[in-house]
């Protein structure tokens, strides 16, 4: 091998050979917090500098002991031989006293009655277990496990080559206890420089390039003191990997809300807020959904037990509405579905199934002529979770009213809506809920899927909804669940993913995404 001048090592060999010319045989972790490189580095220039034939590589294997499961807990809690020496002391004599403490389990006793003699920390009294003098001193088994704690506390076990006879006799005694102790083999790399590299190469490191190799990086001080100028900086390995760093965030599911949000502000639309605790006359009777439909019975919607607006008698149940607004949709009722109302049945409280009883008492309240109005909030259902539904999920919804508003400027929105979201493909079809006529069915193709699937219901209320509230405009009106277009946007096949809290997961997604 021929000399090398300096110029011709990358910055990582330089800065490996530099280590290696005051430490023989060096393995790959000490290398990495010498050079402060990443293990990545280190691995890299240790395959050029052996193309070179200027280093070479010893691989030897260490047995290294850890702490099982088993050892973790006895480290926390004390061996069953301490634990039963301290419900000794605690006044518990016999074996049933001490098992009905809870501080040893009935498969433990046998080991720690056994473990407690071996130290001769206990002696039999009269048919009683006594604890001895001895019992206040540690066993060679304790000392092995706490100075085991440390060690893994500081990132690797203890290894068994280096163990004294004791402690190797100690080890021989806990590996009888089951799941106390792991034994794992660890294999390391050991690098020493060639004997044609120590005469040849090594020399050629002068001081000077040594010094070049602390000015690696621009610091204030140079910059201030304008010493950048006279300084040799060393070239940048630009296929080095970057530290990979994940600063706190919102929630994927927090975010898209806020979009949701911005887009429908941008669109001329009022946020609109409400409980999440309604009355059934809210809920189902103000949206023409009869008394007897199977969406109000309780295998469907979550009821508060035993709840109902409660008035002191002889006053009439009080419902949060005008007595016009009850007897005028009441009648509607009775006329349309052909049955008597129950009050009661109106008067019972639930929560929401959605968020149109928000929407609707707003309307109700302030009668607007014109007006947009959206709504993003948490719902429930009595449902079976599975990958695609759950008991509580977040609905979006929103509201328009004019004189002139029509089914057309309802699909127009709706376009335009999801176009802001990023979705292009749309159509609609037509389908039937109980409270809009004409009703719609949105649909979005699934570009992961390859298919068209259903996003947001739509229509226009029905005179049963709005002419018994004083509502004289037609009212266009939309929803649905906002987990499924998170479901679009994440490519999830899953919606309990959402919620699964999965870091790699949470990690994995674009703060922006294009």
């Amino acid at each position: 091998m021929s000399s090398m001048p300096p110029t011709a090592f990358h910055p990582i060999e330089r800065s490996i050979l530099n280590s290696l010319s005051n430490n023989d045989h060096v393995g790959t972790h000490l290398l990495a917090a010498s050079t402060g490189l990443s293990i990545d580095q280190i691995r890299r220039g240790i395959e050029w500098l052996k193309f070179k034939n200027i280093i070479s590589i010893e691989e030897s294997s260490t047995q290294r002991v850890f702490l099982a499961s088993e050892g973790m807990e006895a480290a926390k809690k004390g061996l069953p031989e301490r634990r039963l020496v301290n419900s000794l002391k605690e006044g518990k004599v016999t074996i049933s006293e001490v098992l009905a403490s809870g501080a040893i389990k009935n498969e433990e006793i046998n080991a720690a009655i056994a473990g407690a003699r071996r130290n001769q920390w206990i002696q039999l009294v009269e048919g009683k277990m006594v604890p001895t003098p001895l019992a206040a001193k540690k066993s060679p088994e304790e000392t092995f496990i706490e100075n085991l704690l440390k060690r893994e506390e500081g990132g690797g076990g203890l290894q068994i080559s280096k163990l004294t006879e004791e402690e190797k006799r100690v080890l021989e005694l806990l590996k009888k206890r089951p799941n106390y102790i792991e034994i794992k083999e660890e294999k390391e790399l050991r690098i020493s420089l060639t004997d044609a590299a120590k005469q040849k190469i090594i020399p050629t490191l002068t001081q000077e390039e040594k010094k070049k190799l602390e000015s690696r990086l621009l610091t204030t001080e140079l910059i201030t003191s304008g010493k950048w100028r006279e300084t040799n900086f060393s070239a940048l390995d630009v296929q080095a990997p970057a530290p990979v760093i994940y600063p706190g965030r919102r929630h994927p599911l927090i975010e898209i809300i806020e979009e949701i949000k911005e887009i429908f502000v941008s669109l001329g639309f009022s946020e609109i807020e409400g409980p999440i605790i309604q009355s059934g006359f809210w809920n189902f009777d103000a949206l023409f959904t009869p008394q007897d439909h199977p969406a109000r019975e309780m295998q469907d919607t979550f009821y508060i037990s035993g709840a109902q607006i409660q008035a002191p008698p002889p006053l009439p149940p009080p419902i949060p509405a005008s007595k016009d607004q009850i007897s005028k949709i009441s009648r509607v009722h009775e006329k349309r579905w052909k049955g008597q109302w129950d009050v009661q049945e109106a008067r019972r409280l639930v929560l929401r199934t959605h968020t149109t009883p928000v929407t609707i008492q707003r309307l109700a309240k302030v009668k607007p002529d014109v007006g947009r109005f959206f709504s993003v909030g948490r719902v429930f259902r009595n449902e079976k979770v599975s990958y695609k539904h759950l008991v509580e999920f977040h609905q979006v919804e929103g509201v328009s009213t004019s004189k002139e508003a029509s089914l057309r400027d309802l699909m127009g929105l709706q376009k335009e809506f999801y176009a802001k979201m990023g979705i292009k493909r749309i159509k609609f079809w037509p389908t039937f809920f109980p409270y809009t006529e004409p009703s719609l069915q949105s649909m979005v193709y699934n570009e992961k899927l390859e298919k068209w699937v259903e996003l947001f219901g739509m229509g226009i209320f029905r005179p049963e909804v709005t002419k018994p509230l004083g509502i004289k405009n037609p009212v266009l009106a939309w929803g649905g669940g906002l987990e499924r277009i998170a479901m679009l946007r994440f490519g999830l096949d899953d919606v309990r993913e959402l919620y699964g809290n999965k870091l790699a997961w949470l990690r994995s997604v674009p703060k922006c995404q294009l």
